[in-house]
């Protein structure tokens, strides 16, 4: 929040970071357990400037309330809902309950954990750690307009073949060679906003987010991949990230933009050889795995009537 003391600009907001909640809810009638664990950060925006200028902190949302708080509301959800849906409760608490407070940032990331499935039956009370998580954030101000944003985060993916780099700028600093062959593996970050601009704007459903946060993942991986017999041909990174984009505009009228960022991990062949002999001979088998360093390449797409 701006303000101007003494011939300057001056900007504040404080926020209770990394607050970790477990939440568990028991059907009592068919005894199927649901569960979620969320980390929290809270950002809030307020008039408090009294306790940075004046020995006066009467302004102040303390951190440790802000703490206690998504306790208290976790509690409060007798239904299981979504991370975002979480995210627009505390945010709303928070600007609506504190007359100090214009404006409430609240970002949550899920852990994976994912129901475990025995002999093909879904188990009761059982999970599993994932990989990819869930990320969520809004910003809701005291007039009710809201900001709403979703996301992946560690989204590991690789293909073996359809994947080639050839026709790039070449000059005397270059050496890598054109290929239309290699290994392509890459690991999503995934960050899209929803087009709502009010809390009265949301869907009714509590685990909509929940529900369309998979179905975005489902499609970035289905487009990354193509189809199971004979795949798609990726010439670059950037003509699979941009399609990926693509995919989940076209998809999803909700969605108003998506920024992806896609490191290119580097599977490098492996050939070994001595003044004598060869010993280890690349015929598209062996490879070294290496994480660093890596290409890096993001881009953004958005409808054009879209605030990014």
């Amino acid at each position: 929040m701006a303000n101007e003391l003494d011939g300057f600009n001056f900007e504040q907001r404080h926020g209770k970071a990394r607050v970790r909640v477990a939440r568990v809810w028991r059907n009592k009638s068919d005894h199927i357990h649901s569960m979620v664990e969320w980390g929290v950060s809270i950002i809030l925006l307020s008039d408090c400037v009294n306790s940075y200028v004046r020995d006066d902190n009467s302004d102040i949302v303390a951190t440790d309330t802000m703490k206690n708080t998504v306790y208290v509301k976790a509690k409060e959800c007798s239904e299981q809902l979504s991370a975002e849906n979480f995210a627009i409760l505390l945010a709303r608490h928070f600007t609506s309950f504190y007359k100090q407070v214009t404006t409430a940032i609240v970002k949550i990331v899920e852990k994976p954990w994912e129901r475990v499935h025995i002999n093909g039956q879904p188990h009761e009370h059982g999970f599993k750690l994932g990989s990819e998580k869930h990320t969520a954030e809004v910003t809701v101000q005291k007039s009710g307009v809201l900001k709403l944003t979703s996301g992946i985060e560690g989204l590991s993916v690789l293909k073996t073949t359809m994947s080639g780099f050839e026709g790039f700028i070449r000059d005397q600093y270059t050496a890598l060679p054109e290929t239309r062959e290699r290994m392509l593996a890459t690991e999503v970050t995934a960050l899209w906003r929803y087009s709502y601009e009010s809390a009265s704007s949301i869907p009714k459903n509590p685990l909509y987010f929940t529900e369309r946060y998979l179905d975005v993942k489902k499609s970035l991986a289905n487009t990354f991949f193509g189809p199971p017999k004979g795949g798609v041909y990726s010439a670059s990174v950037q003509r699979t990230l941009f399609q990926m984009a693509k995919a989940v505009l076209n998809r999803f009228p909700d969605i108003s933009s998506i920024q992806l960022k896609m490191p290119n991990i580097h599977f490098l062949p492996v050939n070994i050889s001595s003044k004598e002999n060869t010993i280890v001979k690349f015929n598209d088998d062996v490879f070294l795995p290496t994480d660093e360093p890596h290409g890096s390449i993001e881009a953004s797409l958005s409808r054009f009537w879209s605030k990014m």
